[in-house]
This record gives C-alpha cells, structure tokens and sequence, in this order.
C-alpha cells in the first residue's frame, strides 16, 4: 500500500493548458505533469533557474485527478484584444524584451486572442512520489502547500484558488484508481477521472497518450506518457 496526498482545486476560474494553436490557449479536463511540477515549485520558493530540480520532481510524481462536478457546464472563453505599437515590447521568462517588427500596416488592426478557462472549478488529484525518500518528500510538499513561498494559481496566474489546496492524505491505496475512489464526494457515482495506465485499469473507457510534460533544462514542452480515462464511483461509503 501507498500514501497519496490529497489535493483539492476548486477556483472561480483556472486552465490546465493544452497545446497551444496560433492565438487559441486551449484547455484539457486534467492538470499537465508540468503544471502540478510548476505549482509545487513556486510553493516551495524554487526558481526557473533550477531546472535539474524541476526535472526530477516532473519525473517522480504520480498523480490521478477526479471531478467532484460535470466538466461541460464549466468552459467558457475569455475573448482578449490589445492595440500594440511597433515600439511596444514584451517581457519574457529569459529576461530580455522582446521587440517587434513589420511596417507600419501590421499594427493597424488589434492583436486578438482566445483563452479557455474551466469556470467553478471542481477537482480533487491524489499525488504520490516515486521514489518517495528522495527529497523533496510528500511531507516537505504538504507543508509547502499550507505556507506557500509565493502566491499559488492553477494554470495561469489569473487563476486563484478558492481553498486550501492540501485536502488531506489517503494513507492506503494500492494505485491511483483507487486513491481517487477514497477521496471523491461521498455516494458519488459516475464521476469523470483520469489515472496513469498501470496504475488500476478497472472502468477505464478508453487509454490515451497525452503530451503533458517539459524538458524543464531546455525549457521546451514535450514528452508523452499514457493516462486512462474512465468514470469511478466513491468508496466513502462503503466504510
């Protein structure tokens, strides 16, 4: 049996981002490997300059996610326009701003683009480390959580959320599957999830391949694993 860390995201609005087509920010119904990776980084206080450490906590978490509430009322699209000027810039992660280019023509028009968010967001994740001794632990992350180095948002910085992120801890479960049947809402059935394939395939209804990870050195995303998609019910009452 495993331990499993017990994480609550309910927000007015968030984005587990997809990947992104021209200015369309998509979303997906699960939280990116490297958004969880990111989240548990800002509460401990790292950087963007340490990105061995980044990379290694990526590849140690194993997490499942399940819906408390249906997804398809949730989306909306926020629609954003801005005048930019040739002598505009941007800031970036590297540092240095960017500048732009083009004749005086390509600014006439405003710069357009869409984002997606799930509104009212309802969603429990269950989270372990593999290995689990190496540092940090989930005891180290529990407490990050709690007093976090910085300010927490779920996907983008817009997105605040609504309670405490730490729900608990699940002290015994053999998979993710069944992590997440322990913490989902009392007498609860047919609920939406998502767990890594290995990790309990019971009431999967399809196995995909997702691309939700970053080469944290490179800073580039990519990377592939395969999750299971499926409808679980809540063992809480059958204690």
């Amino acid at each position: 049996m495993m331990r499993w860390m017990h994480l609550r995201f309910h927000a007015p609005l968030a984005a587990f981002g997809g990947e992104m087509i021209d200015a369309h920010g998509v979303i997906r119904n699960m939280p990116a490997q490297s958004m969880l990776t990111g989240l548990l980084a800002n509460a401990l206080g790292w950087t963007r300059a340490m990105r061995a450490e980044h990379q290694a906590l990526q590849e140690r978490i194993v997490f499942g996610v399940v819906w408390e509430r249906g997804v398809a009322r949730s989306r909306m699209t926020d629609y954003q326009t801005a005048q930019l000027g040739k002598n505009d810039r941007a800031w970036t992660t590297r540092g240095v701003p960017a500048g732009r280019a083009g004749g005086a023509a390509t600014y006439a028009g405003a710069h357009q683009r869409w984002r997606d968010y799930h509104a009212d967001l309802r969603l429990a994740a269950v989270l372990r480390l593999d290995p689990a001794d190496a540092d940090p632990t989930l005891d180290a992350l529990a407490a990050a959580l709690d007093r976090p180095a910085r300010p927490l948002f779920i996907g983008r910085k817009s997105c605040l959320p609504s309670a405490r992120i730490l729900g608990g801890w699940v002290t015994e479960a053999a998979d993710a599957r069944t992590a997440l049947r322990a913490v989902a809402p009392t007498s609860a059935t047919g609920l939406l999830a998502f767990w890594p394939e290995g990790e309990g395939t019971g009431g999967a209804s399809r196995i995909t391949t997702v691309t939700d990870e970053r080469n944290w050195v490179s800073g580039l995303h990519g990377g592939g694993r395969r999750i299971c998609e499926g409808s679980i019910s809540s063992s809480r009452d059958e204690a």
